[in-house]
């Protein structure tokens, strides 16, 4: 979900080609949702698989839009959730909730062969198993991309590892990982294009952005800590709904009124059964790891094919063109090295 204070941070447009030579913390869980929500059967709205029903829609997204970054010279170290925060299980159940109601709207729309509506529904009906999650880590190892544990949140280690110039941004579609400490944030890039926007007949064009920490503190003229305060005000994954009657901009302006977490609560109204102590130190401190080891490893076509060829079904000539960007992104990397010494 992530926190809703997009339309008050400033964003800049960027090209894929910008980011080219640097390293990006990948929120796995968070890209990987996205695939299995937007690459799916516009006649039924289910994820697509192969003959003995094994999903594959992640895996597609991963692997082709893996490949573009690849060949545009970015290099990818995806990070996985761990344990969920105790904190986090109102929101799961309240998820879960969603996914109830959302199932129910899907099966009338297929009634009433509504497509619009099937794929409307459908995104949110939808969840990661084990073995998607499984299944993505296994092709990431065989296409060389490193990846990496997260004892918990997986966009707080992100940050973590961004912040210490492990990786030079997190890519994630959610802004909390600015309140996780991030200083960098890339979205949109892995769907860039036209995209029709949900419930209305009207197509939009999605540019990649960059989002910089302290171009956003700067500009609000608010500290990190302030922005977490006005995250939780508005909401985030840990007391989603929000304060009722409080928007981006009437937050902002009761943050920088107030200064302290201790003066904000004292004029609103916390009905949350969530501590908001507890939720401002996940962000001020959450549970993180430096036990990690990141290499990046040469794909393995023979093994690649296995995988998606021979097992998931991908088609045989799709992959194939794939696999000459890989023998092209090898070759630059040998000629790279080679004159390293210029």
């Amino acid at each position: 979900m992530g926190v809703k204070i997009s339309k008050v941070i400033p964003k800049k447009e960027i090209r894929m080609e910008d980011l080219s030579g640097k390293v990006l913390a990948v929120d796995g869980f968070n890209i990987l949702y996205q695939f299995l929500t937007t690459i799916k059967d516009r006649e039924t709205g289910e994820p697509f698989t192969n003959s003995k029903g094994n999903v594959t829609s992640h895996l597609s997204g991963l692997f082709y839009r893996s490949i573009n970054m690849l060949h545009a010279g970015i290099k990818l170290i995806f990070v996985f959730d761990g344990e969920r925060p105790e904190l986090k299980m109102d929101t799961v159940n309240h998820r879960a909730e969603i996914k109830k109601a959302a199932k129910i709207k899907l099966e009338e729309a297929l009634s009433a062969g509504d497509r619009e509506a099937v794929m409307r529904h459908s995104g949110a009906t939808m969840r990661l198993t084990d073995k998607m999650l499984s299944d993505a880590k296994r092709l990431l190892e065989v296409m060389g991309i490193p990846w990496v544990q997260a004892p918990s949140e997986g966009e707080a280690q992100a940050a973590h590892m961004a912040a210490k110039g492990d990786a030079y941004a997190v890519m994630s579609q959610d802004v909390d990982t600015l309140l996780f400490g991030t200083p960098r944030l890339v979205q949109n890039l892995s769907v860039t294009g036209r995209r029709k926007m949900p419930g209305r007949n009207m197509w939009i064009d999605v540019s990649p952005q960059m989002i910089e920490s302290d171009k956003v503190l700067a500009e609000l003229d608010i500290t990190r800590e302030q922005l977490i305060i006005m995250g939780m005000l508005i909401g985030t994954d840990y007391n989603p709904q929000g304060i009722r009657g409080l928007g981006p901009a009437k937050a902002l302006k009761l943050v920088k009124e107030e200064k302290t977490l201790d003066a904000v609560l004292e004029k609103v109204d916390w009905t949350f059964e969530c501590d908001p102590y507890k939720v401002f130190e996940l962000f001020t401190n959450p549970a993180v790891t430096d036990d990690y080891k990141i290499e990046f490893g040469q794909p393995d076509p023979e093994k690649i094919r296995e995988v998606l060829i021979d097992e998931f079904e991908f088609s045989p000539e799709r992959i194939e063109n794939s696999l000459k960007k890989l023998d092209d992104i090898k070759r630059r990397n040998q000629q790279k090295n080679l004159f390293s010494w210029k």
